[in-house]
């Protein structure tokens, strides 16, 4: 009877243990995005932001996560989340996070132009503040 109720115990803390290894597996990046100009987004622009892994200097960028949505007559600053499996990530790689807005007619009107870098450790949540976005002429 002893060795039963040692087993189900052990069962029911394995059980607890699978239930909560998911989110930790997983990180949210989360920030917003502006710019300085005082100019409104037409209401059908289009916002992209994306992280990707930067680390090979040859070859382009692999993107691991992706938000793209449409302003709706909202305006700067923009809240983005991006979740990402951390089994895709390697601690050897290099990743930052891009953002673009692209007007009704597709021509890109904002973009980031630094590097926005992501340090990943064992936090589950990392917060980027705040893009700014420039102009493109």
């Amino acid at each position: 009877m002893l060795r039963i109720a040692a087993i189900a115990a052990l069962s029911l803390s394995l059980a607890a243990c699978a239930a909560t290894q998911p989110a930790a597996q997983s990180i949210t990046v989360t920030g917003s995005i502006a710019y300085r100009e005082r100019i409104a987004l037409p209401p059908s622009a289009q916002i992209e932001v994306r992280l990707d892994d930067v680390s090979l200097a040859d070859a382009p960028a692999r993107t691991l996560a992706r938000q793209a949505f449409a302003a709706d007559g909202k305006q700067v600053p923009l809240p983005f989340t991006l979740t990402v499996d951390r089994a895709q990530l390697d601690p050897r790689h290099s990743y930052a996070v891009s953002a673009r807005i692209t007007g009704d007619d597709g021509k890109l009107m904002f973009i980031t132009d630094t590097r926005n870098s992501v340090a990943f450790d064992e936090r589950s949540r990392i917060d980027m503040g705040t893009l700014n976005l420039v102009m493109v002429r």
